[in-house]
């Protein structure tokens, strides 16, 4: 139980500096004087380096092993909030965010091995809690970000997430116990094949590279969308923390349900299928709010843990999972840092989002087609 908690509260912290930016990006872009694309990439940088942090998990895992490596990745996810309360430029920002993606990025790389590792059978059941503790940091940090603001200022509300990281840390020090990988000169491993040239592994790549852009394009944009079809802030951030409330109760329905389906490609339709309708009502009837947020928590909320949870059915061992899990996250989260930017970019052009949510719906569609490759039982 203890190292369940561990692992849940560690993934509650992975999210909250990117969620509690959206509701209040336009109070920091006054304050600051950045442009909309430069607010895009505060999202943009965090996500970017994510991705290249997690292509090299393995050099990561067999230098600091799983154990220190989450611990350092919580330390720089707290010493970047309290960063962000001390200097909050532009430049401090930037810098924070910088820190935040290779915290995030360590902790996401390792987590899966150790998951792999310690909970067998049940790891499917255990990455569902994973992602919906991300999800759930989420929705809790967009609900917060604009009454804490209004109390505080943006500063201290950012610098307030220093405070959970520390006890993430803390709790994961206590609850991971000794080293879980094997030391240097220890046992001798058979060389599996390089991911790079598996097209399986692309695939899987692919596929969580569109869903999470998604995600970052909704984390990043949502509110703003909404503040300009005349929602008020607090409004707007209550939308998303409502979102991600929706996005919390996919991730359990497929923590209690994945057990039960070994084929995930029903899962899979049925998720996209409501981001699809959900992408549907935000550029042809933006009014209807709740139904959009109902339905794209409920398709992002669902993705998100099946595309991991798919990702680790194509491993076979504990190291070959951390070595496929870093792959597909590395260039997938590469793949998703390109929509928050992009649509700062449209928005600076066209003070419009709709060419944003058009390219994600082509996404959705094209990972429609990809779900029908998932057969049960299928390896990298």
């Amino acid at each position: 139980m203890l190292t369940i908690a561990a692992i849940v509260v560690a993934a509650l912290n992975l999210r909250p500096a990117l969620a509690a930016l959206g509701p209040v990006l336009d109070q920091v872009k006054a304050a600051t004087g950045a442009s909309s694309a430069a607010a895009g990439l505060l999202t943009t940088l965090p996500i970017l380096l994510m991705g290249l942090g997690a292509l090299l998990a393995a050099p990561l895992r067999r230098a600091l092993g799983e154990r220190m490596g989450v611990a350092i990745g919580l330390l720089a996810i707290a010493v970047a909030c309290g960063l962000r309360a001390i200097w909050p430029s532009t430049a401090g920002l930037l810098a924070s965010a910088a820190m935040v993606g290779v915290g995030v990025a360590a902790v996401q790389a390792l987590m899966p091995g150790f998951i792999k590792r310690t909970s067998g059978a049940g790891a499917p059941r255990m990455m569902g809690l994973y992602t919906t503790g991300i999800m759930a940091g989420a929705a809790v940090a967009a609900a917060m970000s604009t009454g804490v603001t209004r109390l505080a200022g943006w500063q201290v509300m950012f610098g307030l997430w220093a405070a959970p990281a520390i006890l993430a840390l803390l709790l994961w020090m206590r609850a991971a116990g000794r080293e879980t990988t094997a030391p240097a000169g220890g046992p001798v491993v058979l060389r599996r094949p390089s991911m790079w040239k598996s097209p399986r592994a692309w695939l899987l790549l692919t596929f969580f590279g569109i869903g999470t852009g998604a995600y970052t394009l909704v984390l990043a944009w949502f509110p703003p969308f909404y503040a300009s079809r005349g929602l008020t802030a607090d409004q707007a951030g209550y939308a998303l923390s409502a979102l991600t409330v929706c996005e919390v109760l996919a991730g359990l329905a497929v923590s209690a349900a994945i057990a039960r389906r070994p084929d995930r490609r029903p899962l899979l339709a049925a998720a996209l299928a409501s981001l699809l309708a959900g992408i549907a009502c935000l550029l042809l009837a933006p009014w209807l709010v709740l139904p959009t947020v109902c339905l794209l928590g409920a398709g992002i909320g669902a993705i998100f843990p099946l595309s991991l949870i798919v990702t680790l059915d194509h491993a076979s061992d504990p190291d070959s999972a951390g070595d496929l899990m870093a792959f597909v996250q590395g260039g997938g989260y590469v793949m998703a840092s390109v929509m928050p930017f992009f649509a700062g970019w449209v928005r600076d052009a066209s003070s419009d989002l709709s060419a944003a949510w058009l390219l994600m719906a082509a996404g959705v569609v094209a990972m429609m087609a990809m779900t029908a490759r998932f057969k049960p039982g299928a390896r990298v």
